[in-house]
């Protein structure tokens, strides 16, 4: 299936560079572009991408105020994009508040073309973006230096079987499905179901908002290792 694409950047060389990138894949399908968060918002409510390029500082609206407008749609609007936040440095204050918000996940604007591709296709299919131990760090930097009332997330950890728990915490310190599943002695797919049932019961979007989760519940801190 086409993967459907939006991007939404102030640099039209920058949209230019990108959409000539990703139009020439053959599962990928750029199908709008927008100058600043506010018309890109506008944009994917009128042709429904699967995956929104967003850059974090831009004009009228910035990246995170458009994220979240997109992942937390007013009554009538269903559809909701995964959104891939582009950043020029690779820790930025408003990632930490993108991933809080839904966001799947942040992509560094000179990343190689091969991880600009690769991050849409595993942001499209769910997954967290790019290497676990790179969003480790990030969500770890952010949380140590402006930690979150954890009263609400420990509480709401009690709900999780000990089992999910501990998967939980695996993906908070940045191991895979299949490094989870080798450490757990568990298959692959069951690895999965627990990861389903984890964000089902927390009501997380995706891995990246299971690890923001894990560091404000006080699961993990900042400096653990699998």
């Amino acid at each position: 299936m086409t993967i459907r694409v939006i991007i939404v950047d102030d640099q039209a060389m920058v949209r230019a560079g990108f959409a000539a990138l990703l139009s020439a894949q053959a599962d990928i399908d750029v199908v709008g572009e927008a100058p600043d968060g506010r018309q890109g918002v506008q944009v994917s409510r009128t042709v429904h991408p699967d995956v929104v390029l967003m850059d974090v500082r831009m004009p009228e609206m910035d990246g995170l105020t458009a994220a979240r407008e997109l992942l937390s749609p007013p009554p009538g609007v269903v559809h909701r994009p995964k959104v891939l936040m582009l950043t020029t440095f690779d820790i930025d204050d408003y990632v930490y508040e993108a991933l809080r918000a839904g966001a799947s996940g942040f992509l560094l604007k000179d990343a190689p073309p091969a991880d600009l591709i690769a991050a849409v296709r595993v942001v499209a299919s769910g997954e967290a973006l790019l290497a676990p131990s790179v969003t480790r760090r990030l969500i770890a930097d952010f949380v140590q230096q402006r930690p979150a009332p954890r009263k609400d997330p420990a509480l709401r950890l009690k709900g999780l079987t000990p089992r999910e728990t501990e998967v939980l915490e695996l993906i908070a310190r940045g191991l895979s499905n299949q490094e989870i599943a080798g450490h757990l002695v568990l298959a692959e797919q069951t690895v999965k179901t627990h990861i389903g049932r984890v964000l089902a019961k927390l009501d997380l979007r995706d891995r990246a908002q299971a690890v923001v989760f894990a560091y404000e519940a006080g699961l993990v801190r900042p400096g653990d290792c699998a």
